[in-house]
């Protein structure tokens, strides 16, 4: 009976000894090891309880590949000189770009590659478009800091039942599509000037007795050149989307309006 025991327990130590070796084996046809390391004995892996959860699209995802990735999410970049900057919107499903929004600021030629990056990136995996040339070292950054927010679940739509629909993009753009910007100047001789702000391009500035701006007035570009298109009488158009913000009147306390561009 000893014997028969013995005889069965070496019989189960050469199949566990022939599982290690056909292992190692196996292993060794997809990764090269030292003798050092071929040599060694296994040691079970304990704890292996996956990849923390993320918030993606309503749901805790446990992400192991690319296509384990989805959301919507920005990601700002800027050129080595810092001449300029870039902020990308990528709407990524199953990690797959699916809308991009590539909106740049303080440099001519950035512009054009931007409309190169809008053709380029819809199709591409967040890896592909990653170590794709953007045109631009603005756009190729911003590409990246997008890809550090999205792996680790930060996204806008983190939380969003089956995230958002392809086209959210353009809600960041609002009416007429135009970009949100702000172009503000200011010497120490001759104080600030207004020249774009979320509301629009600014023709007026309202000033105090104290020579202190209180107020504006905006033209909305957008919402005037969708008058345009529709026939409307270009006058007409102008006035219906000029507005104005903050004390703007005698009443109010205004002394005197400055065209920013020009007093």
């Amino acid at each position: 009976m000893t014997n028969s025991v013995t005889e069965f327990g070496a019989a189960q130590a050469d199949k566990k000894l022939l599982r290690i070796n056909v292992f190692i084996i196996y292993k060794s046809k997809v990764m090269d090891y030292t003798k050092e390391v071929s040599n060694m004995c296994i040691v079970a892996q304990g704890p292996n309880h996956g990849p923390a959860p993320l918030p993606e699209e309503g749901k805790w995802i446990k992400a192991k590949e690319i296509k384990d990735i989805s959301g919507f999410t920005h990601g700002v970049g800027w050129c080595a000189p810092q001449q300029g900057a870039c902020k990308l919107s990528l709407n990524i499903k199953n990690g797959i770009i699916q809308e991009c929004l590539v909106e740049t600021i303080g440099c001519s030629g950035m512009t054009h590659s931007a409309a190169m990056a809008s053709e380029i990136l819809p199709g591409k995996t967040i890896l592909e478009a990653l170590n794709t040339d953007l045109v631009c070292d603005a756009i190729n950054t911003a590409m990246r800091e997008l890809f550090l927010q999205i792996v680790y679940g930060r996204s806008q739509s983190a939380f969003s039942d089956n995230g958002l629909l392809i086209g959210a993009g353009l809600e960041d753009l609002g009416k007429g599509l135009r970009s949100q910007t702000g172009t503000l100047y200011g010497t120490l001789a001759k104080g600030t000037r207004y020249l774009e702000l979320t509301e629009g391009y600014i023709t007026r500035m309202a000033l105090d007795k104290d020579n202190q701006v209180i107020g504006y007035e905006y033209v909305h570009l957008g919402k005037f050149m969708e008058r345009i298109k529709k026939g409307e009488d270009a006058n007409e158009a102008l006035k219906a989307v000029t507005g104005h913000y903050g004390r703007f009147t005698a009443e109010q306390g205004v002394v005197k309006f400055i065209d920013p561009r020009k007093e």
